[in-house]
């Protein structure tokens, strides 16, 4: 099978469909992969570092707002968006695909749709619970919608192509064992808190972050690991001082500014506490962790928060919204679950209930059927 996949602007379009690209080359070695992205945007490093080959196409989106300066962008999009369609289809022509399969942000737009008008086989996959825009057009127009999750479907066109198939998740986070994680971080049995904001890192979760170690830091009956990220470097040891935090007395808490091993950390973890991508949401299932949610208000749709309500609605985890946000708050839930196994292990049980495993498997399966005309 000839596979040509596009996606782009952030991670969690772009690894999935990487992921997909790794299965299918695992079991399909005389096959021929090819990536389109945009080439000064994330993929074309991780697609390089995965060992794909690559073709540049230059896709950007608009802005909302009148301020002068976004004009003028919106303007050059125009421009850009033009010259897409023609580069597109010189990328298709030249690679000839079976099947084309976009994974979400702007750059699979054109690619896909330009796979559509020549008559060739075309999916996407869509990792949200509410579906970026650029997917919501697709969807009208794709032979197969692959989704997450089944609450996206009400946000799609009525008879979209759809399958619930989950997100690709990383071998190594299913299959780490809690006490092989805990021996690998020199870690006792004790009460394990995984709090994060991601790399860059997030004022709510820093904040949460320090809430919590002032409340259990002294009397070192938690063990506890927090990544303040890029942007925590200087506010995240000022919020541990505004609660009178000494890490020097805290032997149980670690605080770095990047995770760099995210699988031993989430497999040693009880509780994780953290934003709802759609990656997080499907680790936080594969790994069958209990987990305190704090959606972002900041991106696209709210769609953070659609992310987790797919968990929350089913008694899977718990949600704090950062209008919501005390101190007081953060200190009740958490020890709540601390003081009560039980609840722990129904959040637990209930979102290990949730997972897909093989998502990258059902996906290949699905382009290979599209490729032979089934």
């Amino acid at each position: 099978m000839r596979l040509l996949l596009t996606g782009g602007g952030t991670g969690g379009h772009i690894n999935p469909a990487i992921a997909i690209a790794q299965y299918a080359r695992a079991n399909d070695p005389s096959g021929a992969i090819l990536y389109a992205g945009t080439p000064d945007g994330m993929e074309a490093s991780l697609v390089e570092k995965a060992g794909f080959d690559f073709a540049p196409i230059r896709v950007q989106g608009f802005y909302r707002s009148m301020a002068p300066k976004d004009i003028l962008h919106n303007l050059h999009t125009v421009e850009v968006v033009i010259k897409a369609r023609p580069r597109a289809r010189k990328i298709l022509q030249e690679f000839q695909p079976d099947v084309v399969i976009g994974t979400g942000g702007y750059v699979s737009g054109p690619v896909v749709m330009e796979a559509a008008r020549m008559g060739i086989k075309t999916a996407i996959h869509e990792q949200n619970a509410f579906p970026g825009i650029t997917n919501r057009m697709l969807a009208k127009h794709a032979d197969m919608v692959f989704l997450a999750v089944e609450e996206a479907k009400a946000h799609l066109a009525p008879k979209s192509p759809c399958q619930v198939v989950g997100n690709p998740v990383r071998d190594s986070v299913v299959y780490k064992s809690k006490r092989a994680a805990r021996q690998e971080l020199g870690l006792d049995d004790s009460f394990c808190i995984l709090s994060f904001g991601g790399s860059l890192g997030a004022d709510a979760l820093n904040r949460i972050g320090a809430d919590l170690i002032a409340w259990h830091g002294r009397e070192g009956k938690i063990n506890h690991i927090h990544g303040y990220g890029r942007l925590g470097r200087e506010k995240f040891p000022r919020f541990l001082e505004e609660r009178g935090v000494r890490l020097g007395d805290c032997p149980r808490v670690r605080v770095t500014e990047f995770i760099d091993n995210m699988d031993a950390c989430m497999a040693a973890a009880d509780l994780l506490i953290s934003r709802a991508g759609a990656i997080t949401i499907s680790e936080i299932e594969a790994t069958g962790k209990a987990a305190l949610l704090v959606p972002s208000p900041n991106v696209t749709a709210n769609h953070q928060y659609h992310n987790a309500m797919v968990l929350v609605s089913r008694g899977a985890a718990l949600l704090l919204e950062e209008k919501d946000y005390s101190s007081e708050k953060v200190v009740s839930l958490v020890r709540d679950l601390y003081e009560n196994p039980k609840r722990l292990q129904e959040l637990s049980q209930r979102a290990s209930e949730l997972a897909i495993l093989d998502t990258a498997k059902r996906i290949c399966d699905g382009l290979s059927q599209l490729a032979a005309g089934r």
